[in-house]
């Protein structure tokens, strides 16, 4: 290695670990304030349940403003969403994904901030949504204007998004290792070194700062020693089949909410007010339904804190209210409601289970971890990051494992059912189809135009069979193509069409009409399908209105579908 490759070496390596701290430090400060300013906002509108409890001889005061907090707050979300967000719709985690993972222009920062706003908003004033999905692309976002600078680092933006996301997911866990695999998993989809690295030192860096700095509490805490009898692993197994399907109604509920909104006759700023006045209503009888639900997911670990019945109603209400809060608007994740209702589902499991098997059993935590990990998993697609969250948080071993084997069947059914997670559910009703894998879904994302070209000769209807024929000679071409009086695209003729016919005739008998064309949406992946049986030098590339843009030569196709796997694959395995 020469000189100036060592100097490169050392600017790329100095310049990606800064990056990641910086990016890291921000992420991470900004999701500390965030959650800090939710939590605020909860106890000053009477939505957590120590405010409400300390209000209690206001009675009237809570009851007005259980249902009245999240009407108004609801209003200000659609407002905000409506005039602050260019794109008319809350920027969410799977916006994150789409940016790390191509190459198109990232949602403005105003959008972003704007969308935090929405998203502090409603979980402030108590909507049955998630904090970590804002918190996710709250790191996100600041990761894509790093992305933006000009370093000459290869695979910037990418990296930049992917370090902001892992130190805001270690932040809110206290979980390093979680946001460090929970940023591969989820958003950049492949595990390669160059990304490794600054995505680590920006997971630590989060860590660092939310646990060493500002001393975080950790999200729930259990005193479990060890799983007592083997046979409980089957009933850990048959726990995840049941989260499966659970995972499943939860994410079909959220489908048929937005459908159902989507029919709603009222304007959209207005559903979700909607929302929010029925999650009041519900709130007065099943107050656990409001807001995030720490308090809930901490009592649900604690024997005798809630009954069969009680969990049961508080599970239903809370995949309702969930759906109808992210379907009509209201801005959030889906994370932690995931995470409520699987842990309230696993105590359920847990309490149940004597009662169906007469046996000996090692506790409700563990039935109600694995519930928690098991549900969550299905519902964000990131299998290894819930199970570093319940080991990280714990440092059980034992309940690990159990967690793990929850875990692993609950994805196994729900991706065969629904796919690996709602975020790719969300992208591929957006187009863009994650289930194949990178390479297919990237490759329908990359427009074929890009790799046209003017150089073409073109003729005329009308013009004589000589003319047309002395141009491709002159031009070294063997076809042509041919456009009407208005400059549309209507064929291609071809020069061995030519040769033999009589040479003052029109063209216009010899034109082929049922060409292969590429239109200017037409992508990397659809072209090479088009391709398939296509003889000639060139295809048309012709606008929406039918004026022809340029041509696409074959080589140029094979190119493009090389440069871009080529480029995954560099992003994918190199090191450095």
């Amino acid at each position: 290695m020469d000189r100036q490759d060592v100097q490169r070496t050392v600017y790329q390596i100095t310049m990606v670990t800064v990056v990641a701290v910086v990016v890291g430090s921000i992420a991470s400060l900004a999701a500390i304030g965030f959650v800090d300013a939710v939590l605020w906002l909860n106890d000053a509108l009477l939505v957590s349940p120590y405010a409400r409890i300390q209000a209690e001889d206001h009675h009237a005061l809570v009851v007005a403003a259980t249902v009245a907090v999240p009407t108004v707050g609801g209003l200000l979300v659609g407002l905000i969403v409506r005039w602050l967000v260019r794109e008319r719709r809350a920027l969410a985690p799977p916006d994150a994904i789409l940016a790390a993972q191509t190459r198109r222009p990232a949602p403005r920062f105003r959008s972003g901030l704007a969308s935090t706003l929405a998203a502090l908003v409603s979980l402030g004033c108590g909507a049955s949504v998630g904090q970590y999905g804002p918190l996710v692309y709250l790191g996100a976002m600041f990761g894509n204007v790093a992305g933006r600078i000009r370093l000459n680092l290869r695979h910037q933006r990418s990296i930049a998004i992917a370090c902001g996301v892992a130190a805001a997911i270690a932040t809110a866990f206290n979980a390093p290792i979680a946001g460090l695999v929970f940023a591969h998993e989820v958003i950049l989809r492949h595990y390669s070194l160059r990304a490794f690295a600054p995505v680590t030192v920006a997971s630590a860096t989060g860590y660092i700062i939310a646990n060493v700095i500002f001393d975080r509490p950790a999200l729930f805490l259990v005193s479990f020693e060890r799983v007592e009898h083997s046979y409980e692993f089957v009933l850990f197994a048959l726990e995840g089949v049941l989260c499966a399907g659970l995972a499943v109604t939860f994410m079909l509920l959220l489908r048929a909410s937005a459908s159902l909104a989507g029919r709603y006759p009222v304007p959209s700023w207005l559903k979700p007010a909607t929302a929010g006045g029925i999650l009041g209503l519900v709130a007065l009888w099943i107050p656990e339904v409001l807001g995030i639900g720490q308090e809930t997911l901490r009592f649900a670990t604690i024997e005798g804190a809630f009954g069969v019945g009680e969990l049961a109603l508080i599970i239903a209400a809370k995949l309702l209210v969930t759906a109808l809060c992210i379907g009509f608007g209201f801005v959030g994740g889906v994370f932690s409601p995931a995470l409520l209702i699987g842990i309230l589902f696993g105590a359920f499991y847990g309490l149940v289970l004597p009662y169906l098997l007469p046996l000996p059993y090692s506790g409700l935590e563990v039935y109600a971890i694995c519930g928690m990990m098991a549900l969550a998993s299905s519902v964000i697609g990131a299998p290894l990051t819930t199970i570093l969250i319940v080991f990280e948080l714990t440092r059980s071993y034992d309940l690990t494992i159990a967690a793990m084997v929850a875990v692993v069947f609950s994805n196994l059914i729900s991706y065969r059912v629904m796919g690996r997670s709602l975020f790719d559910l969300q992208l591929r009703a957006r187009g863009f189809d994650l289930s194949l894998g990178r390479d297919k879904a990237i490759l329908e994302n990359h427009p074929i135009r890009d790799y046209h070209t003017r150089a073409f000769t073109t003729a005329r209807l009308g013009e004589t069979v000589v003319a047309v024929r002395q141009r491709l000679v002159d031009d070294d071409r063997t076809e042509a193509m041919v456009l009407d009086s208005a400059g549309l695209f209507r064929g291609m003729v071809r020069l061995q069409q030519l040769v033999a016919a009589p040479a003052d005739i029109a063209i216009d008998s010899r034109v082929m009409t049922d060409v292969t064309r590429f239109r200017e949406d037409t992508t990397v992946w659809r072209s090479m399908e088009l391709l398939r049986g296509f003889l000639g030098e060139a295809v048309p590339l012709t606008g929406n209105d039918g004026h022809l843009i340029g041509v696409v030569p074959e080589e140029a196709v094979i190119r493009a579908y090389l440069e871009i796997v080529h480029d995954l694959r560099e992003e994918e395995n190199e090191a450095a």
